[in-house]
């Protein structure tokens, strides 16, 4: 079962930027559309991006513009850059697939905008 670990979280201010990490280990991605969500204190999980396999992107559209994902097949590994951060961006951000069955879901990382 692959094993999902996320990092590259911090505390930023208005206006920064921030490049996530998600790394597998135990299995790979393969050809799994990949994604990342985040979660507000007291709310559920949220989808933010999503990338192909070959690298179609979507986003929602509050990070439009702001945020690119991408991966790296062979390291089995999505990013997720982060510019022009907002203070609504705090938030707990979590890779995974973007269709159930989900991988068990990792620790997250921590995203905190503020000044």
């Amino acid at each position: 079962q692959v094993q999902l670990a996320e990092s590259g979280g911090g505390l930023v201010q208005p206006g920064g930027s921030l490049r996530l990490s998600c790394a597998a280990s135990r299995g790979t991605f393969g050809t799994n559309v990949m994604a990342w969500f985040r979660q507000f204190p007291g709310k559920q999980r949220d989808l933010v991006a999503s990338i192909s396999s070959n690298g179609n992107t979507n986003y929602v559209d509050s990070v439009k513009g702001r945020f690119t994902i991408s991966r790296d097949n062979s390291e089995n590994t999505v990013y997720l850059q982060m510019n022009s951060l907002k203070p609504e961006d705090t938030a707990v951000y979590y890779c995974n697939r973007l269709h159930w069955p989900y991988y068990g879901w990792g620790q997250g990382t921590q995203v905190t905008v503020s000044s």
